[in-house]
C-alpha cells in the first residue's frame, strides 16, 4: 500500500467509536463522532497555501484531503468536538512509502503541523508528529475497506512519560438508496 491507496481507501464518512486514557487526569473518556475524509486536487488554495507555508512546491502534494469531524464525548457532554483540517501528504522520494505530511491543525496541539508519515509492509499508517510541548504517534489500519483501527499516544515532548493513550474503530458509512 501507497499513501495513495491509502487515501483513497479513507476517503468517505465514518462513524467513530474512541476510548481515550487520560493519564495526567486519571480519566478514561468515550467519544462518538461523525468523519468526513474528502479528496482535494493538488491546485485547492488551501492545499497551494499550505505548501507554500512550509516553503515546499505545490507540485510535489499527492492525493490532498480535507478531514473534518464532529461529535460528543461523556467527559462533558455539553461540548461538541468539532472541526476540519486540511491534510497534504508530501512522499520522500528516498523513503519506500513515506514521507512528510503537512497540516493545517494538529492532533495535539491545534497548530499547523509537518509530520512524519510511513506505511509498514502490512498497510499500517505510522504518523509521528512533533509539537512544542507534545509528540504524537498514531497507527491506523484496515481490517477491510469498510472498518478501521487507529490508535495513538501523546507523549511529553521529551517522550518521558504518555499524556493520553486512545483506541478507535472507525467504521465506513454507507450510503442507502
Amino acid at each position: 500500500m501507497d499513501i495513495t491507496q491509502f487515501v483513497a481507501g479513507s476517503i468517505g464518512q465514518w462513524k467513530s467509536q474512541r476510548s481515550a486514557h487520560h493519564m495526567i487526569f486519571g480519566h478514561f473518556e468515550a467519544v462518538r463522532s461523525e468523519i468526513e475524509i474528502v479528496a482535494l486536487t493538488p491546485d485547492n488554495p488551501a492545499v497551494i497555501e499550505l505548501c507554500q507555508a512550509y516553503g515546499i512546491d505545490p507540485s510535489q502534494a499527492v492525493s490532498p484531503f480535507q478531514m473534518s469531524w464532529e461529535g460528543e464525548s461523556d467527559w462533558d457532554e455539553a461540548e461538541v468536538l468539532k472541526g476540519s483540517t486540511v491534510l497534504v501528504p508530501i512522499p520522500d522520494p528516498n523513503l519506500l512509502n513515506g514521507g512528510q505530511l503537512l497540516r493545517d491543525r494538529g492532533y495535539a496541539e491545534t497548530m499547523p503541523a509537518a509530520a512524519r508519515y510511513q506505511i509498514t509492509e502490512d498497510g499500517t499508517f505510522v504518523l509521528l508528529t512533533e509539537y512544542d510541548r507534545a509528540a504524537a504517534e498514531e497507527r491506523i489500519w484496515f481490517v477491510n475497506p469498510n472498518l478501521r483501527f487507529r490508535v495513538s499516544t501523546i507523549k511529553t515532548s521529551d517522550g518521558a512519560g504518555v499524556v493520553t493513550a486512545s483506541f478507535s474503530s472507525e467504521l465506513r458509512s454507507m450510503a442507502t438508496t
